[in-house]
């Protein structure tokens, strides 16, 4: 089966970018299942009801979010009544998980979201390394046949060691959150599927996802302005994993870099 990542949708312009580009995407490479990191998705940040919908009406199976992912409470109720909108699960929070189980109807596949330690410590999220051995339990005891971590993290290193941490235990890993296509999709030593980032769905000509002006002032000056998406033309990034429904394991890992003209 094909499974396709996405990278972290940002705001209006990533919306409309997804909703474009995704059904050409899952036609034309065949896809089998998509799951999309939603957590910026909203106009400002965080995600509502409104981005959620936008990004399953695109194709989406799965939703998983980050350190965002609680910004807007007008998304509590959905994470407690929507199974595949998920949020981190090592986070402190009374509202949805960050584990679901999808029936594919000849195979099933579980997804677990979790955050990163390092950089975002004033998040106080618990040890995703422990919280992923308790949540890959949890889906082997469900009858999952596929399993798939999004780790939102800062630090590449954290990522890459859950990465070869969990080699040969899951299908794939992709981090999210930095927003910057890595270059190293690849598959681990026992099979799993990796790339440190994903990337981003979202403006081309931003940073980020964010204006340029912005980031520079803050960056020159110190200038706290507030955040913004910028707008314009858009990337879609992501990758997409080809996976042995019988031994769960990743055959190959294609990253996806699509510009708008």
């Amino acid at each position: 089966m094909r499974v396709f990542a996405v990278g972290d949708v940002c705001g209006e312009v990533g919306c409309k970018a997804i909703l474009k580009l995704l059904p050409k995407i899952k036609k034309e490479k065949n896809i089998g299942m998509v799951i999309v990191n939603g957590e910026n998705s909203a106009v400002g940040n965080g995600i509502t009801p409104e981005s959620a919908g936008l990004i399953f009406s695109a194709g989406a199976d799965i939703i998983t979010g980050g350190n965002h992912s609680l910004c807007r409470k007008e998304v509590y109720d959905m994470l407690d009544e929507n199974p595949f909108l998920l949020r981190p699960d090592n986070i402190k929070c009374d509202y949805g998980s960050g584990y679901c189980l999808l029936d594919l109807g000849r195979t099933s596949a579980a997804v677990i979201n979790l955050l990163g330690r390092y950089g975002l410590e004033k998040l106080g999220a618990d040890n995703p390394f422990i919280a992923s051995n308790n949540l890959i339990e949890r889906a082997k005891s469900d009858g999952a046949k596929m399993i798939f971590v999004d780790f939102h993290a800062e630090a590449t290193s954290e990522k890459k060691a859950l990465g070869l941490y969990l080699d040969g235990r899951v299908s794939a890993v992709f981090g999210t959150h930095t927003h910057i296509q890595t270059a190293d999709a690849t598959v681990l030593p026992k099979g799993t599927g990796y790339i440190t980032d994903l990337g981003m769905t979202g403006p081309k000509h931003s940073v980020l996802g964010v204006k340029g002006e912005i980031i520079i002032n803050r960056f020159v000056s110190g200038d706290p302005t507030k955040f913004e998406f910028a707008d314009g033309n858009a990337i879609l990034n992501g990758c997409i994993f080809d996976v042995d429904e019988t031994s769960g394991l990743t055959i190959s890992a294609e990253p996806i870099f699509i510009k708008e003209a």
